[in-house]
């Protein structure tokens, strides 16, 4: 008898007489080798499942590209460009008044102005990235403008607007500026805004493509990606608000600035470093145009009669997303009049056999329900601003407040800035104790279904963690203004409750981080379509921008109702004769109003339904009812 080897092969050693079994096993031994290095050889040219294709636009093989080793590259880069970005953002309105010589006011009017356009070319970055450049191309043009914008304001710095030179401590004002070196300087951070902004929606969508979502050990790693990811961006956070805020406020703004464009252009260079290793996704085209066409198609016909059942739709790709190899996207019953954009009326049917039918009057499903995707989003997104704006107060009230008691620990003087590192180290625990110990546990509980909190759960647990944190810091103000020197002129360091009571709300901050913005990420890139993921990620960016505006709104409108009669108001200069207390306890009840309406949003939301990837010899010319 003859054995066959799963290679094909057949061994003339098995053919041998019986004296020679020692010889026959040992070249059966050699043959099962070849057969383990013929199945090593497989998986090693195994690819992936999802369409990611190389840099050479070639099917991403699983075991050359992506993974941790892309992930990790992507990691330190967001790391090293979070620090480079908060090094200027975190101190820009004390360079403003000390360098720039602007008030308070204009100071906190211009960097408000700033920091919402950082957010709204998060938008501009995501169009550029989900439609015509790709995700590796639009993080590489936009580090690049990061890297010239704070080059420029480095040089700008040191060349004219800090002088006389060891100018903008404490002590020693600047001198006056031209329109040119103003210009110069707007100029630069304007740049830092664009340049930052285009490339952080795209960066985090990226770094899930190197996770292979079909694949079971990889889908996992992609959703710890984004807690690795949010975990990154607040230990360059903690450096740049440590370290270089430390040699800025000392007035070495010129070196601060420096170190900030060496730490972006490290960034640079460890992005391009490992584009080998990269996977891609293929842009979809302008998905304006795709929107657009849908909502034009369902007017056309609104007279139309429609099937209750939902059929003769219009169910097929589009030739754009067979050749991105985009999933399709299976019809739901919600958002009923844009069917009509999908409905294949007997117009349709004869343009379609003289191969003349336009896109804008028929569209293939898989675009009705892409539009009808983000409209779902975005109740959900909506829900979140009222977060925002808790978060922003961290940044601001906090520090106010923090600046207003006892700061000096022995001879030591603890910065109210510095408090921040606290939210920091929130983040880190409660990251670990989620991926490690929550979900575990949740997991075993549901037994159904291993994967813990769904993401919408934890969004909810990050609204409830953010009214647990108002009523702390409200809580610690009440008692603040207990210990409070009331006849204080400028009330810094007036109060004897030490500044280290604020631990509690900066530490239930950083754990409502936690499960807000990171599920919030999760959610956003698995609920969007393939061809707007980008696009996904810049609506956390946005949520926060709003955040910001709204509660500078919100700040407003409590100042001019609660300063009638020549009152002082809940947030003077002054804090000891105002009632901060008040306006912390109010964003705990819209907070816990907005808890409200995200839950009966949450429960209204249904999932996207997304099909098999489409073939490549898919003919995208024939319907598909």
């Amino acid at each position: 008898p003859s054995l066959s080897s799963p290679t094909g092969h057949y061994p003339l050693c098995i053919f041998l007489p019986s004296h020679y079994f020692t010889s026959t096993m040992s070249c059966l031994e050699l043959e099962l080798s070849k057969e383990n290095e013929f199945k090593q050889d497989s998986e090693s040219q195994e690819l992936t499942l999802d369409g990611s294709v190389d840099f050479y636009n070639r099917p991403a093989i699983r075991a050359k590209s992506g993974r941790w080793s892309a992930a990790t590259i992507i990691l330190l880069n967001q790391c090293l460009a979070t620090l480079a970005f908060f090094g200027i953002g975190v101190n820009l309105v004390v360079f403003l008044t000390r360098v720039v010589g602007q008030s308070n006011a204009e100071a906190a009017n211009n960097v408000s102005k700033w920091t919402g356009t950082v957010y709204i070319f998060s938008l501009v970055g995501a169009f550029l990235s989900d439609s015509y450049w790709g995700r590796y191309k639009t993080c590489a043009v936009f580090q690049v403008i990061f890297v010239i914008g704070l080059m420029s304001l480095s040089l700008s710095s040191y060349l004219f607007l800090i002088k006389p030179r060891g100018c903008g401590n404490e002590s020693i004002p600047c001198g006056k500026h031209s329109s040119l070196e103003m210009g110069m300087f707007n100029l630069s951070i304007y740049l830092i805004a664009l340049g930052n902004g285009g490339y952080q929606p795209n960066i985090a969508t990226f770094g899930a493509d190197q996770f292979d979502e079909e694949h079971s050990r990889e889908g996992h790693n992609k959703v710890a990606f984004f807690s690795y990811f949010y975990l990154a961006l607040n230990f360059g956070q903690l450096f740049s608000n440590t370290i270089l805020v430390y040699f800025e406020d000392e007035g070495m703004w010129a070196l601060g600035f420096w170190l900030s464009a060496g730490s972006a252009f490290a960034a640079l260079i460890l992005f391009l470093v490992g584009t080998p290793r990269y996977r891609h996704f293929k842009p979809s085209g302008n998905p304006l145009a795709r929107f657009c066409q849908v909502l034009v198609a369902a007017s056309r016909k609104v007279k139309v009669q429609m099937p209750s059942n939902g059929e003769d739709l219009y169910n097929m790709d589009t030739k754009e997303s067979s050749a991105n190899m985009n999933r399709k996207i299976l019809h739901t019953h919600g958002f009923k009049f844009l069917d009509r954009a999908a409905f294949i009326s007997s117009r349709d049917f004869d343009n379609q056999k003289c191969a003349s039918y336009s896109p804008w009057r028929l569209c293939p499903v898989s675009q009705v329900e892409e539009v009808k995707c983000i409209l779902r989003l975005l109740p959900i997104w909506l829900c979140t601003i009222i977060y925002s704006v808790v978060f922003t107060q961290m940044a601001s009230l906090f520090v106010e407040q923090g600046a207003a008691m006892k700061t000096t620990v022995s001879n030591f003087k603890v910065p109210p800035a510095s408090m921040s590192s606290f939210d920091i180290i929130s983040v880190a625990v409660f990251i670990f104790f989620y991926r490690r110990i929550l979900d575990p546990f949740v997991g075993k509980l549901k037994k159904s279904d291993s994967k813990g909190l769904t993401e919408l759960q934890r969004m909810g647990v990050g609204l409830v963690i953010a009214v647990i944190a108002m009523l702390s810091a409200g809580i610690v103000e009440c008692y603040r203004l207990k210990h409070a020197n009331q006849t204080c002129t400028h009330c810094k360091e007036s109060s004897t409750l030490s500044i280290f009571w604020q631990i509690p709300q900066y530490t239930f901050i950083g754990a409502s981080e936690v499960f807000m913005y990171v599920g919030q990420l999760e959610f956003f890139n698995a609920q969007t379509p393939d061809g707007l993921k980008s696009f996904g990620s810049a609506l956390c960016m946005t949520s926060i921008s709003l955040g910001n505006y709204v509660s500078s709104l919100l700040v407003s409108i409590v100042m001019k109702i609660s300063t009638e009669d020549h009152m002082p108001g809940w947030i003077p200069g002054n804090l000891n004769k105002g009632h901060l207390d008040r306006f912390y306890f109010l964003l705990a009840a819209l907070t816990s109003m907005d808890l409200i309406a995200y839950i009966a949003c949450a429960k209204w939301y249904k999932s996207i339904q997304l099909g098999e990837k489409p073939k490549e010899n898919d003919d995208p010319s024939s319907f598909t009812v």
